[in-house]
């Protein structure tokens, strides 16, 4: 194999940390709001949102590779800010930590990556693309799909919110679809 300039393990060490870190932090909404003692994890999360955008994205005949970087990083700066629940924090706070956070993640990136990966990020947080609007609502519904299995699991009161909150966020019919059949109960 031809190693290429730049991506010698050392350079992308820091990255990959940072991601394994967002294996141990817990979804806060599902502590506080529910009481789950044992929640998932950010990277639970991110790695369900990746597989169901992929889908859509295939579905939809999006740029699928696009789709799914941008479903894996979308939440990386959380591996330094830790998950936040609405409210939390203002999005103009939110936003301005996350910025920070994932330059410093990036920074031991070769410059292409470093370059692409804080753009696709960004794209996902400006909403404006097509991919990005997806991933955006799969965000949401892959959080509806959790809220369901919650209430099934563990009987849990309180999951409504996180449905009326996709419901609320989600235009696309295909994916307000599968929220109507996570939404009934039992």
């Amino acid at each position: 194999m031809v190693r290429r300039s730049g991506s010698e393990p050392e350079s992308v060490l820091g990255f990959f940390s940072a991601a394994g870190r967002l294996k141990r932090e817990p979804r806060k909404g599902w502590v506080s709001k529910l009481g789950i003692k044992d929640p998932e994890s950010v990277a639970d999360h991110s790695y369900r949102t990746a597989l169901m955008a992929m889908v859509y994205s295939d579905v939809h005949g999006l740029d699928t590779l696009r789709v799914l970087k941008m479903a894996l990083i979308h939440d990386l700066p959380e591996a330094i800010v830790g998950d936040s629940i609405p409210g939390e924090r203002t999005k103009e706070r939110k936003l301005k930590l996350e910025s920070t956070a994932m330059k410093e993640i990036l920074e031991e990136m070769p410059p292409a990556q470093r370059r692409e990966y804080g753009m696709i990020w960004q794209e996902f947080n400006s909403g404006e693309s097509e991919e990005a609007l997806l991933v955006r609502e799969v965000d949401k519904l892959e959080m509806a799909v959790q809220a369901s299995e919650y209430r099934s699991a563990h009987a849990a009161l309180g999951t409504e919110e996180f449905i009326e909150s996709a419901r609320a966020a989600i235009r696309d019919p295909d994916l307000l679809a599968l929220l109507r059949l996570v939404s009934q109960p039992g």
